[in-house]
């Protein structure tokens, strides 16, 4: 099998080639045109509240997100006309002693995923002489030691990184019994082999695993599939009741994609929270914080049929930057499995 570089270009040229990331982008850009973007809110405002705020424009749905010391709200008006309204009446006034910063969806300042959405940072453990759990689950790179004194030569040190707890065995396994019925897709992750081309959607930090989507036709056409279903469900599908949202629950939310804006996608709660719900993003290898509120009920199988999208890798060498490779695709070949967590596949980078 052979690459040229034009194989390679943006992930946002790969998807709209066949039309899979333009059906949720325009899907979510018409919907933005009548939402107002509400910033500078108090951190104890409650969406009926916020309901409350803009009943002259008869909301229709309210989505606050709260970030750290920061809150703010997206709340659907239904038209364009009374967006301009509100943002002429609105913006500069003071709402419980805070000056409100109110505008257009489209023109909301920039986004930033919430702290608790990107995966956590994990350190760096020195091995330690003797079996332990750290050898179970890790994986190790050669740092060279510094010394002072320069006659003596340099002794590698090795480090090791724990493997993410949302990456191991136990709880990928768990995830994928209580959302896939039929798990038989199983079987073809230990057949990738050879060159490859990775669309990467998540990055765990200062460590080399990551999250991607391994490019094949079979890739492209589940994504039309499952994306063009996601598209038609948001609209139809209700919201779930906060009564029932509770760990293993099957559903549908919102997922940041950096400078493409935001997409609708199948996740599963790991835990609640009181109003929050900690959830894993199947099809993006991601974990976010989001309010119970916006979760949309998910739970027939048709939107369950098609295998998750995104598998973990590890770098064989080097550790990837978020900021740069998060969307976009890494040529390389893979070189084996990771020991005692074979579904974690080795990936060799090509320079």
């Amino acid at each position: 099998m052979s690459w040229s570089s034009g194989d390679f270009r943006a992930s946002a040229e790969l998807l709209a080639k066949n039309g899979v990331l333009e059906d949720q982008k325009s899907l979510r850009f018409k919907k933005r045109e009548t939402e107002v973007y509400i910033g500078n809110l108090p951190l104890d405002i409650s969406e009926e509240d916020i309901r409350n705020f803009l009943k002259d424009f008869s909301p229709f749905h309210v989505r606050k997100v709260q970030s750290g010391c920061k809150c703010f709200a997206f709340v659907d008006l239904g038209s364009v006309q009374k967006v301009a309204l509100a943002v002429q009446e609105l913006n500069g006034r003071f709402f419980h002693e805070r000056k409100l910063y109110v505008n257009s969806n489209r023109s909301c300042p920039k986004r930033t995923p919430d702290a608790a959405a990107r995966p956590r940072e994990l350190p760096v453990l020195q091995k330690a002489p003797g079996p332990g759990p750290a050898r179970i689950t890790a994986c190790t790179r050669f740092i060279p030691k510094t010394h002072s004194d320069a006659r003596k030569p340099e002794t590698p040190r090795t480090a090791v990184f724990a493997v993410p707890m949302e990456m191991r065995g136990p709880f990928l396994v768990l995830l994928l019994k209580e959302c896939f019925r039929d798990l038989s897709w199983l079987a073809t992750i230990w057949n990738v082999g050879g060159e490859v081309g990775l669309l990467v959607t998540s990055v765990v930090p200062q460590t080399p695993f990551f999250w991607a989507m391994h490019i094949t036709e079979t890739l492209q056409e589940n994504m039309q599939t499952l994306f063009g279903a996601l598209a038609v469900a948001e609209e139809q599908q209700p919201y779930l009741q906060p009564s029932v949202v509770q760990r293993g629950t099957r559903g549908l939310a919102e997922h940041h994609l950096g400078d493409y804006g935001w997409a609708w996608n199948r996740c599963w709660v790991v835990d609640r929270v009181d109003s929050w719900a900690v959830v894993m993003f199947i099809d993006f290898g991601q974990l976010a914080t989001i309010p119970v509120q916006s979760l949309r009920s998910l739970d027939s199988d048709d939107f369950w049929a098609i295998p998750p999208l995104t598998q973990p890798f590890m770098l064989e060498e080097g550790i990837l930057s978020s900021c740069q490779v998060i969307n976009r695709i890494l040529k390389g070949k893979i070189t084996g499995t990771l020991n005692l967590e074979s579904h974690i596949l080795k990936f060799e980078e090509f320079k």
